[in-house]
């Protein structure tokens, strides 16, 4: 993925990115992740959200502190974080 693409990614592109990647961890059907529901809820732990900052950062080149995800506990705010941090880096 080039820069580029990572810059024109909306909202809901990286909220259906995100919902895949836990889907993947947690090893269930996509449909069965709910965007709106806290990581507790969804059964995502800490060695699993680590995960999920790895791939993130892997992906799209942002650094997600582990403090943003307890400050952004569902994949609706951690895709909007994510969104607004891509957007930041784009205007540097």
């Amino acid at each position: 993925m080039t820069t580029s693409d990572i810059a024109s990614l909306t909202q809901d592109d990286l909220t259906a990115w995100c919902r895949q990647a836990v889907a993947e961890l947690l090893e269930i059907p996509v449909a069965d992740v709910d965007p709106a529901a806290d990581f507790d809820r969804l059964g995502l732990d800490s060695a699993l959200a680590v995960s999920l900052l790895i791939d993130i950062e892997e992906r799209y080149g942002v650094d997600l502190p582990p403090e943003a995800l307890f400050e952004n506990p569902t994949l609706n705010a951690v895709s909007a974080y994510l969104h607004t941090a891509i957007q930041q880096q784009r205007g540097q």
